[in-house]
């Protein structure tokens, strides 16, 4: 195997004491470009950060605008120096997609995966040309239907977002179910926790807001800076806070495994308020895994993921959401568990990738 310049390459040797990674049980030989304290087991890590830097991106644009450019560049140089790089399987939002399709014909093609919102980039995915080199993939088929024709030109298909919760499943108990609801994810507009803090205390059940407000991950962190201008920030101060009691509402912030799966599973329901068409769902898969449904608007990915009536329910009314919230406590936690453990895991996931890689070879 060809080795990268010195210091960029290593070899990922740590025994991990579990089943190796489902691309590579599949017999993929996988090259990761990363930061150097990933854990994730593969054949080789290249990095040029030694440790993650979502922190960093949170500040001024002029003062982190090399980050992405640095990684990129890492990937372009390994790609053109190595003599083992068969496909590209690219994640970085905008700047992957367009940075892979600038390299010539005779390098390896790509398939760019698609996490988030198609309409943020008109300039980008609107005119984009992948040479006949460069694909692309949608975490839902609504997704991928809502893309700009450019952009859904080069589209290979899709892959629903997995989960580690969802292997072995079926197997477990349910959990003991309290009598709050859980809304997960970011606390921002798209995401309707205004509209689900005022349901809550207009018809009487109790709420946990779980996930951050913009760069803030505590209600202390937040407190510290009262007046940030941060959009997040202001329509939390705006919008929901002012039903934040701590008794019928709290919101909790940021809440990580496995405080973050017991909060889940031990709901009554998730709740998707959402205002926006969501993209993939990774709240979903995670809740069916614990065994809890999930209730919302029928938008985006949601049809795609639940089905209504047995693994959760939705609606195109708001107002029918409290009704829906009571029903699902009678639905089977285990109904959940199986879908997850049929559809959501990593194994089924890696399978969907490697027909798509599959199709991309053929194609490039």
């Amino acid at each position: 195997m060809a080795a990268g310049p010195a210091g960029r390459l290593r070899r990922y040797r740590e025994h991990r004491g579990h089943a190796r990674p489902p691309l590579r049980e599949l017999g993929v030989e996988v090259v990761l470009a990363s930061v150097g304290d990933s854990t994730l087991e593969v054949d080789d890590l290249v990095t040029v950060f030694p440790e993650g830097q979502f922190r960093q991106l949170q500040r001024p644009y002029n003062q982190v605008n090399g980050v992405v450019p640095a990684h990129q560049h890492l990937v372009v140089r390994e790609v053109r120096e190595r003599s083992d790089i068969d496909l590209v399987h690219d994640h970085v939002e905008a700047a992957g997609l367009a940075t892979l399709a600038a390299l010539g014909p005779d390098d390896p093609p790509v398939l760019h995966t698609l996490h988030w919102d198609l309409h943020k980039h008109p300039e980008l995915y609107g005119t984009f040309d992948g040479g006949g080199r460069v694909w692309v993939n949608g975490v839902s088929a609504d997704q991928v239907s809502r893309a700009p024709e450019a952009l859904r030109a080069h589209a290979v298909g899709h892959v629903h977002l997995a989960t580690p919760l969802a292997e072995g499943a079926e197997r477990r108990r349910p959990a003991d179910k309290g009598d709050h609801v859980v809304i997960m994810g970011r606390i921002t507009p798209g995401k309707g926790q205004d509209l689900g803090v005022r349901l809550a205390h207009q018809y009487g059940f109790d709420l946990i807001l779980a996930g951050p407000v913009g760069p803030y991950h505590s209600p202390e962190a937040l407190a510290e800076v009262p007046t940030s201008d941060n959009p997040d920030a202001v329509y939390f101060r705006e919008k929901v806070a002012p039903y934040v009691d701590g008794s019928r509402v709290r919101w909790l912030g940021t809440v990580r495994a496995p405080a973050r799966d017991d909060l889940v599973a031990s709901a009554r329901a998730v709740l998707a308020p959402l205002r926006w068409s969501e993209p993939g769902g990774t709240f979903v898969v995670e809740a069916l895994s614990v065994g809890t449904p999930v209730v919302g608007l029928s938008l985006g990915c949601l049809p795609e993921l639940i089905d209504h009536g047995r693994t959760g329910f939705l609606t195109d009314n708001e107002e029918e959401l409290p009704d829906l919230i009571e029903a699902a406590a009678k639905l089977d936690c285990g109904e959940c568990m199986r879908e997850a453990a049929t559809r959501f895991t990593p194994g089924v996931m890696a399978a969907r990738y490697l027909e798509l890689y599959r199709q991309v070879l053929a194609r490039a």
